[in-house]
């Protein structure tokens, strides 16, 4: 539709809705009818949109049916609907004209996140008189755009993403690229300033200094323009930088209003962020971007919770010459749509269950108010502070919704106030950078939020005044510690999203000396557990009966030894998971996939107890997966549904003699050849065949390259120097392809730490000889004709029969069976959802743990007859077809 028609259809489109009462019972569906015509598409139905579209409810309030071979359980009746739902693209929640559209965002977000498998991409709240668009994905609390339905003939462009054939929207209110776009230009001349030489943290200071200067003018606790002025002034003299930026920040550091001169007015702001002055002198083209920067942007619309995080990873690239755009494409924050799924089942819900429990008793409303006001919040891994953000303005959400409650059941004017204090919100982190950050993005969540209450409370007829001036100083409440050894605040809550690190790289990322001191500081923790379990089990351990804790992992930590180490502990010692989502795409990060858990110590309330359990899952490798959704009568461990094996133990018939094994890892490619090389080497030393083994991996066999492109393995199993020189092809072959790296790896060890021995430097003792041999296996093989293979991380696991001269890879397990039966049960169905149960996962491929899944499967030692022809045949039939 050509924007002139558009126009004209949606001028038309105004004059019929003016003329509508504005009822939402009666009129909404002919209101949405008529817009969806006016957009091009012959009406709601034939656009494939559906009105009253049915959403399960909420935890805690659906009748429950057991899933028939599941063990979980999913809502019955009891559905809510959404007024229009249109797949993929918008849910519309009508209202009756005249309503304050804030008070229903609640509800909005609610049937949003209960859309599965796919979340529509906007939600829209409208009035008959108000379009509010939200992109919930990115941006949560604030519309996109707002739109009048007298503006709306102009604004069609506003809509495009309903228009029959989409296209691009850009919106008003887009508060992320504002933030995208002033943290590049923050971080640009950050970078210029180090690269000239300039203290590092003397130039941290200086920018978050000048950030709270430019956001403060344009939110009018500064003089408007008054920083651009002074930029301004420093683009025609650049040496004045020093002085005119300085003078500023050290008013702001001073209770006492200055009495004339540049700085007269300026008001008090903190004696913490301006507690150290030293300015940087800038050079011309610094202060001309800092000067573009400051005219340009609307600082107001910056968004602290994420300006932090882009911030920081943007003023680091560029370190190595070359930069990285992935900050651009929201790579490295997380979305608060999100960190509502730590803040919603942890803060929010738990508080409007309340409230709404509280009734119109004015009594219990007051008892409700004042331990909300009392409610501490503390983020033990805090980073730049995004989670306390959103934590905060939900409990500020949460006080007004309190208030007009109040007000309604009768309470006297005057005790309509607001007293939510951010000095009961807490943070840890061991980055001092990212403390500074932390604290500067509560200091203007408080002043933002200031601006939000009052424009709806005004509109609900509050007046909830509180003093701007000066900002909080938070030096208290958010702290520079390895919150790993620290003492933590007292908290009603522990959210956030806390490191996370392979256990195998733990000593190469932080050294011996760190990994060793965890161990001992938390010796039950299985030492292959990942860096964040150990987050888990502290912040159980720290929470007081009541309490309760959201906090992000990856999903490792429903999985093996990260879930003996966490998840299994919290559930053994009095924790409750009330909310989870199983698996996710994190949008951190879209190469990593998250487990969410939010959980209770202690006692549950009776309802609360009763109610059933939300466990999500994403099913995909990619943000845009489908969901889905159970209610469940209790959440274990695994984050699972159907059987639960996180009580298996292992199974001693499996272990001794262990029947599932890890295959070689050679340590250097140098000691894998192939047909070329081998060819080579036996031409000059046929005796050198001997040590030479034809070599597999996942890829090989999966591929079937093997048979195409087959690669051998040179190893000289446990033979001394002497012994190995009896094949001089092969010795020669790995002393020139493999020896000089491992010294110069040996070398570099010593100086790292200073140390005589090490791993490297114990390597060259014996540097002929394979990393890992496996020499359990090679013993458990050579006894066979054959054994059974496969990829130890696989979408879906693949047996096959090897011949024993075949040496596996470390990127397979091998299974010690040579029998049809043994073959048959691994590829049973039932084998399958163990293997599904029991192993890790890296995305959404299986990563076989043959220790914890295998050793624990209850394997069949003394089957019947009947069972073993039946699966002998079906072994045959399975091979037959492959």
């Amino acid at each position: 539709m050509a924007t002139a028609e558009l126009q004209s259809s949606l001028a038309a489109f105004v004059t019929f809705a003016r003329a509508l009462k504005g009822d939402e019972k009666s009129e909404a569906q002919s209101f949405l009818d008529h817009f969806f015509r006016a957009l091009g598409h012959g009406g709601v139905i034939e656009a494939g949109a559906t009105f009253e579209f049915r959403i399960a409810k909420k935890p805690g309030s659906a009748q429950l049916e057991l899933i028939k071979g599941e063990g979980a359980a999913k809502a019955k009746g009891g559905k809510k609907y959404g007024d229009l739902v249109w797949p993929k693209r918008v849910l519309i929640e009508m209202k009756s004209r005249g309503e304050n559209l804030e008070r229903h965002y609640d509800q909005l977000v609610d049937y949003w996140n209960h859309i599965v498998p796919h979340k529509p991409a906007y939600a829209i709240l409208c009035n008959f008189d108000e379009f509010w668009i939200y992109d919930l994905n990115i941006q949560l609390f604030d519309p996109v755009e707002r739109v009048l339905l007298r503006d709306l003939a102009s604004s069609g462009n506003s809509f495009g993403f309903m228009l029959p054939v989409p296209q691009p929207t850009r919106f008003g209110n887009n508060r992320v690229e504002v933030t995208r776009k002033a943290a590049d230009a923050f971080a640009e001349v950050f970078r210029k300033i180090i690269a000239r030489k300039e203290d590092r943290t003397r130039t941290q200071r200086f920018i978050l200094q000048l950030l709270v200067s430019v956001v403060s003018e344009d939110i009018g606790l500064l003089p408007d323009n008054f920083v651009t002025n002074l930029l301004e002034q420093c683009v025609e003299r650049p040496a004045d930088s020093f002085d005119l930026l300085g003078g500023l920040f050290r008013q702001m550091a001073t209770e006492e209003e200055a009495r004339g001169g540049r700085y007269a007015g300026i008001k008090y702001f903190n004696g913490g962020l301006f507690k150290v002055v030293d300015p940087i002198e800038l050079k011309l083209t610094e202060a001309d971007q800092l000067f573009k920067a400051a005219d340009r942007h609307d600082w107001a619309q910056v968004k602290p919770e994420i300006f932090g995080t882009l911030f920081q990873h943007s003023m680091e690239d560029g370190a190595d010459g070359k930069r990285d755009e992935r900050h651009a494409f929201g790579a490295h924050f997380t979305s608060e749509a999100d960190i509502m799924k730590v803040v919603g089942p942890t803060i929010s819900r738990p508080w409007r269950e309340r409230i709404a429990a509280s009734g119109k008793s004015l009594p219990k409303l007051r008892d409700t108010l004042r331990d909300l006001r009392l409610f501490r919040v503390l983020d033990p891994a805090c980073g730049s502070g995004n989670f306390l953000f959103v934590a905060y303005r939900e409990i500020k959400r949460l006080e007004r919704t309190l208030l007009l409650a109040l007000r309604d059941a009768g309470e006297r004017p005057e005790r309509l106030a607001t007293g939510i204090l951010l000095t009961n919100f807490f943070g840890l982190d061991v980055v001092p950078f990212a403390v500074e950050l932390a604290k500067v993005t509560l200091m203007l969540a408080k002043e933002l939020e200031l601006r939000e209450a009052d424009k709806f409370a005004a509109a609900d007829g509050l007046h909830l005044p509180e003093r701007p001036l000066p900002l909080d100083n938070l030096d208290q409440q958010i702290l520079c510690a390895d919150s790993l050894f620290t003492d933590w605040p007292k908290a009603d809550a522990i959210i956030g999203n806390p490191p996370y690190l392979d256990a195998r790289k733990l000593t190469m990322e932080h050294g011996a000396a760190y990994s060793g001191k965890i161990r001992k500081a938390f010796p039950a923790v299985p030492g292959r557990a990942d860096f964040c379990v150990y987050w888990f089990r502290k912040a159980h351990d720290q929470l007081a009966p009541g309490g309760r804790a959201g906090l992000v992992g990856t999903n490792s930590v429903r999985q093996n030894y990260s879930r003996e180490g966490g998840m299994d502990y919290i559930l053994e010692n009095g924790g409750t998971v009330v909310d989870a989502v199983s698996t996710q795409v994190w949008s951190g990060d879209a190469q990593v996939h998250v487990s969410i858990v939010n959980w209770v110590k202690g006692s549950l309330s009776v309802a609360e107890e009763a109610a059933p359990k939300r466990l999500t899952f994403q099913r995909g490798d990619s943000v845009d997966s489908p969901w889905e959704t159970f209610e469940v009568s209790k959440i274990n461990a695994a984050l699972s549904i159907g059987v639960d094996v996180t009580d298996a133990k292992h199974i001693q018939a499996n272990r001794k003699p262990k029947v599932c094994l890890e295959g070689q890892q050679p340590g250097h490619k140098g000691f894998c050849i192939d047909a070329v090389t081998r060819a080579a080497i036996l031409a000059g030393d046929p005796k050198s065949a001997e040590v030479m083994f034809p070599f597999l991996n996942g890829d090989d066999l999966i591929s079937a390259r093997y048979l195409t492109e087959p690669s051998w393995v040179i190893d000289f199993a446990e033979r001394d120097t002497f012994s190995a020189r009896a094949y001089p092809g092969a010795l020669a072959h790995i002393r020139a392809s493999v020896l000089s790296d491992w010294t110069a790896n040996a070398e570099k060890e010593r100086v790292q730490t200073g140390k005589e021995s090490g791993e490297h430097q114990n390597r060259l003792d014996s540097w002929w000889q394979l990393k890992r041999r496996r020499g359990e296996l090679i013993a458990g093989i050579d006894k066979l004709p054959r054994y059974i293979v496969c990829s130890a991380v696989t979408k879906r696991p693949i047996f096959e029969f090897v011949s024993s001269t075949v040496r596996p890879s470390n990127a397979l397990k091998a299974f010690l069976f040579a029998d049809d039966y043994s073959f048959g049960i691994i590829q049973s169905g039932m084998h399958w959802e163990w293997f599904k149960a029991r192993c890790s996962t890296l995305e959404e491929r299986f990563r076989y743990t043959p220790d914890t899944v295998f050793d624990t499967f209850p394997w069949p030692q003394t089957p019947t007859q009947g069972q073993i022809a039946e699966v002998a045949a079906a072994a045959v039939a399975l091979r037959a077809l492959r």
